[in-house]
């Protein structure tokens, strides 16, 4: 059980020392501790998000929603900062990956946010529904049939399910090729790794993407962004793919594997459905817990702590979520009223497929693995000690050992719509039948298209 957060544990010469560091051990075995604590300065605190970056942490529900629904006083825009344009912040800080700025929605205010996100949500709003929740059950059964038979009827959830299902979900929609795709994949999973060359990888691959579709336009968001009226450039385009896959895939992550955590767990009531256990879990463990840095325009006051104009300002989504101010009278508030997908002009224009996606996975492991439980209390989970998200180490499962059908076996289901293609048919003809062979070394979206034929 973790212990309760004593500040007096940070060591004397520490650079955190006088705010409460917000990563490291302690940190993730005991969040809502640390911010209990952080409650105690009122609506907002100083903290060390990363060594020697300090950052103000809203940590009040109400205080959240005024900076979200502020954007004439709070920017999003970080080359405002005042401390990197100071030279402040270490060359090597693992907060610069997270806030520094990037020509895409995230970090724009104002007209340039506006027409960003306009052809983000207009691409988003083609998706269709059931096509979107086949091709999660799809890639949810593939990723089961690769464990589902192993003799000893166990697995680890979060790295053989939960990481990678969201990122053959988003490599789909995307329009990938394989080889593309497994490009994209490792690149996106090498940056929340931390791997050396990660984003260059990334970066390379969804270069590639665009130039692809601009020769070969598809029925994908690819495709769909760069149609768009608003006439995004190149760089653009894989700005908000970049947005996309990073703002997507390490939440859903996280959401799915708790929520399959909390649905297994010792405490849930029989008989609740999935959508409550996905529910709680953006409650009570917000996948992003603190982010969305803003950077206010001029000095502002909050409750008698002044946030200084470009010092950044991260809301603690975990935080305001469980506001013991609000927990009171939380029953009475719509259960959508959590700010797990932010709020205001910048709240997430996706949160309604990623709760569906949620949602499917949870729902295709009970149906695949009827028998499946944890292997430890719920209680006993470790957390991640990073502060960006609320996220489970590992989640230990056992099962009866089944043997998965091939996608090719499989019967329709009732509500099957086609999946989309991810090229054209004469780029698949045209490829070697060695580069998507299951007997080759292709990457993770290679061999889930393979197996989607039944090869």
């Amino acid at each position: 059980m973790p212990q309760p957060f004593d500040a007096q544990e940070i060591p004397p010469g520490c650079p955190a020392h006088g705010n409460v560091p917000l990563y490291g051990p302690s940190f993730g075995a005991d969040p809502d501790g640390h911010y209990a604590h952080l409650r105690s300065f009122g609506p907002s605190a100083p903290v060390d998000i990363a060594p020697d970056v300090e950052v103000e942490l809203i940590t009040s529900y109400d205080a959240a929603l005024y900076v979200l629904q502020n954007p004439a006083s709070f920017v999003r825009d970080s080359r405002r900062w005042n401390a990197l344009n100071e030279g402040r912040v270490p060359a090597d800080s693992p907060a610069l990956p997270m806030m520094s700025y990037r020509p895409n929605a995230l970090f724009s205010d104002g007209a340039a946010h506006a027409r960003l996100r306009q052809a983000v949500t207009d691409s988003l709003a083609t998706v269709n529904e059931r096509q979107l929740i086949r091709q999660t059950q799809q890639s949810a059964e593939y990723l089961i049939s690769r464990f589902s038979s192993e003799p000893r009827g166990q697995a680890e959830l979060i790295a053989d399910y939960a990481q990678p299902l969201p990122l053959l979900v988003f490599s789909d929609l995307f329009g990938c090729p394989p080889e593309i795709g497994d490009r994209v994949i490792a690149g996106i999973s090498g940056i929340f790794e931390g791997t050396p060359g990660a984003d260059e990888v990334l970066g390379g691959a969804l270069a590639e993407l665009i130039a692809l579709k601009r020769r070969r336009p598809a029925a994908d968001l690819t495709t769909r962004l760069m149609e768009h009226s608003a006439q995004l450039s190149d760089e653009e385009v894989l700005h908000q793919l970049v947005t996309l896959l990073s703002g997507g895939t390490a939440p859903l992550t996280a959401a799915i594997g708790t929520s399959s955590a909390l649905y297994l767990g010792e405490e849930w009531q029989t008989g609740l459905p999935v959508e409550d256990a996905v529910a709680q879990t953006l409650w009570n463990y917000a996948p992003i817990a603190n982010y969305a840095a803003h950077y206010p325009t001029h000095d502002v006051e909050l409750a008698g702590r002044v946030l200084r104009a470009n010092d950044p300002v991260l809301i603690s989504f975990a935080a305001a979520n469980t506001d013991p101010k609000l927990t009171e009278h939380r029953q009475q508030l719509s259960a959508k009223a959590h700010l797990a997908f932010g709020a205001g002009p910048h709240a997430c224009p996706a949160k309604d497929p990623a709760f569906m996606i949620a949602v499917t996975a949870v729902e295709t492991l009970l149906n695949r693995l009827p028998d499946v439980e944890m292997r430890v209390p719920f209680k006993t989970l470790a957390w991640a000690p990073t502060p960006w998200s609320r996220s489970l180490v590992t989640l230990p499962i056992r099962f009866s050992p089944r043997t998965m059908p091939t996608a090719a076996a499989e019967p329709a289901h009732p509500q099957t719509v086609q999946a989309p293609q991810q090229t054209a048919p004469a780029d698949r003809a045209s490829r070697p039948p060695t580069a998507e062979s299951p007997q080759n070394k292709g990457g993770l979206f290679s061999r889930f298209l393979a197996w989607t034929r039944g090869e």
